[in-house]
Formats: C-alpha cells, sequence, structure tokens
C-alpha cells in the first residue's frame, strides 16, 4: 500500500503536480491523506494519556493511533508539502505528532536507542519553492525522524525551486522536475 500525505493548501498547487507524476510511477494501490480535511486530534495530556493506554494494549483502531497505524503499514509513503518558511505547512507538524507512537511507529532500545517499527522501505518528499532551496528544513526533519527513528531506510526528496522569481519559466521548471521523476525510474 502506498500512503500518499497531502499537505498541499492551494487548489492548483505545484507540489500537488509533482506528487501526482511520482505516483503515477509507483505500483500499488494508493491511500489518501490529505492534511487540509484530515481530523487530527490535537495532543494534550489527557489525549497523550489515552494514545499511550491504547498503544500499550495494541488498540490499532483507537481514533488516536489511527495515523500512526496505517504510517507503520505503509510499503511507500509519499509526501507533498510545499517549502513555507524554511520548512513545510504546520500541519505536517501536527500529523507527524500523530504518527510517531511508541509501541506503534518505533520502540526504544534497553539502551534507549529508537528503534523504527514501520514497513515502509521508501519515503518520498516531494517539495516546491518559490525562491531557491538553500536549506530545507523541512526535508531535514522528515528524513531524520524517518530514517533515524520510524526505521525508514531510504528517503527521496524530489523538488522544483524559484519557482516565483519574475521572469522564469515556471512551466519549464515544473517539466524539468517531473523528468527528474519520471527518470528515476528507468
Amino acid at each position: 500500500m502506498i500512503l500518499y500525505i497531502n499537505a498541499c493548501v492551494r487548489r492548483e498547487s505545484r507540489t500537488r503536480r509533482l506528487a501526482e507524476t511520482l505516483l503515477s510511477r509507483l505500483e500499488g494501490q494508493v491511500q489518501t491523506v490529505d492534511l487540509n480535511t484530515a481530523e487530527l486530534p490535537i495532543l494534550t495530556e489527557a489525549t497523550i494519556d489515552e494514545r499511550t493506554v491504547a498503544a500499550k494494549a495494541k488498540e490499532l483502531t483507537n481514533p488516536l493511533l489511527r495515523y500512526a497505524a496505517q504510517f507503520a503499514a505503509a510499503d511507500t509513503i509519499v509526501i507533498a508539502a510545499p517549502f513555507w518558511d524554511l520548512s513545510f505547512p504546520a500541519v505536517l507538524k501536527r500529523y507527524l505528532e500523530s504518527v510517531c507512537v511508541t509501541g506503534v511507529t518505533f520502540r526504544y532500545s534497553s539502551e534507549g536507542i529508537p528503534i523504527g517499527m514501520c514497513r515502509a522501505k521508501t519515503l518520498y518528499y516531494v517539495t516546491t519553492s518559490g525562491g531557491p532551496l538553500l536549506k530545507d528544513y523541512g526535508y531535514d526533519y522528515v528524513e531524520g525522524l524517518c530514517s533515524g527513528m520510524l526505521g525508514i531506510p531510504e528517503c527521496v526528496c524530489f523538488s522544483a525551486e524559484k519557482l516565483d522569481i519574475w521572469g522564469v519559466d515556471v512551466e519549464a521548471i515544473m517539466a524539468e522536475a517531473q523528468q527528474r521523476i519520471l527518470d528515476s525510474f528507468k
């Protein structure tokens, strides 16, 4: 199963266009989580305590574990998130907080080292930016979280940048980025 996490806000999202190119090359059933409409829990002391109890009891149907169980079971993960303020939209952080659950997506070794429990072998991160991507703290965060904590061995970033610079050929930049995605599957 391919898990597609859509953090694109705009209806005519360039990031979504790139993600759709990628999804057209992946084989398998796609489950989409649209973060614009997803009912993400607000983590408070009470919900964290409830989530911990549910995770210890392996109650994966509990609404507080829904996204973590889905993420852990995915074979491939695609995150589409525009580059905002050196990172990504805040709703993606809220989603990732829902995903990081001890006993569902990771556990700790006896030495306190996180051991990933996710099935996915590859996570694809797709982004676009209006200016240059000098430092993408969004992808760096997701890559660190997924490879270092959740056990996903390969993280790949596809991007198109400088799309809002006056005078650039946006469609040429997008076509080049889409071609890079297509070429990676040859």
